[in-house]
C-alpha cells in the first residue's frame, strides 16, 4: 500500500508540472491529454488504495484513510482546474471564431447616404426561410383547427335544432290526436243528450196519456 501511495503522490506532482508546461505553451492538446490520462490513473490508484485500506491494521487505518482522502481531494482539485482550462479555451475559441466571422463580413452601401447593409450568408438566409416556412405551417394548422372547431359547433347547433323540431312535431302530433278525441267525445255527448231528451219527452207524453185517459 505504501508503494502505491507514494507512486500516486508522485503522479500528482507530475500533473502539477504538466499544468505549468500547459500554461507556458498557451495550450497544447498533447499535454492536455497527458494530464487527463494521469488524472484517470490517479483516480484508479485511489480506488485500489480504498480496497487495500481494509488490510491495514486498525490502529493505523485512520491515518492511512486521511492520506488517501488527501489524494482524492488533490486529484479532484486538479480535475476541476483542467475543466476550467478547457472551458476557458472553448470560450476563447468561440470569441476568436466570432471575431473572424465579423471581420470577414462584407458591407455594401445602401440607397441612403448613411445606411449600410450586412450581406447575409446562405446558411442564415436558409435558416430564415425555414423559420418562415415553419411559421406558415403553424398558422395553417391553427387556421384548420379553428375551422374544424367551427364545423363541430355548427354540427352541434344543427343537431340541437333537429331535436327541437322533432320534439315540436311529436307535440303537435299528440295535440292533433287529443283534439280528435275531444271532437269525437263532443259528438257522442250530443247524441246522448238528444236521445235523453227524446226519451224524456216520450215518458212525459205517456204519463199524461195514462193519467188523462
Amino acid at each position: 500500500m505504501e508503494s502505491l501511495y507514494h507512486q500516486t503522490n508522485r503522479m500528482l506532482q507530475e500533473i502539477e508540472q504538466s499544468f505549468q508546461k500547459l500554461a507556458q505553451l498557451s495550450g497544447s492538446a498533447n499535454i492536455e491529454n497527458e494530464i487527463q490520462m494521469k488524472i484517470t490513473a490517479v483516480n484508479s490508484n485511489c480506488d485500489r488504495l480504498d480496497v487495500l485500506l481494509y488490510k491495514v491494521p486498525a490502529s493505523q487505518r485512520p491515518s492511512a484513510k486521511m492520506r488517501i482522502d488527501q489524494l482524492k481531494y488533490d486529484v479532484r482539485h486538479l480535475q476541476s482546474s483542467l475543466q476550467l482550462y478547457r472551458e476557458k479555451q472553448q470560450r476563447r475559441f468561440i470569441e476568436q471564431t466570432e471575431r473572424e466571422q465579423l471581420l470577414s463580413h462584407r458591407f455594401s452601401a445602401n440607397t441612403g447616404p448613411t445606411e449600410t447593409c450586412l450581406d447575409m450568408d446562405f446558411s442564415l438566409q436558409h435558416h430564415t426561410q425555414l423559420s418562415n416556412a415553419h411559421q406558415g405551417v403553424d398558422e395553417m394548422i391553427a387556421s384548420g383547427g379553428n375551422i374544424l372547431t367551427s364545423l363541430i359547433n355548427q354540427r352541434e347547433t344543427l343537431k340541437s335544432a333537429h331535436q327541437r323540431i322533432h320534439a315540436i312535431g311529436s307535440t303537435l302530433g299528440l295535440s292533433n290526436h287529443t283534439m280528435k278525441l275531444i271532437e269525437r267525445r263532443f259528438v257522442e255527448d250530443k247524441y246522448v243528450m238528444i236521445g235523453g231528451m227524446v226519451v224524456t219527452l216520450l215518458i212525459i207524453v205517456l204519463v199524461i196519456y195514462f193519467v188523462v185517459c
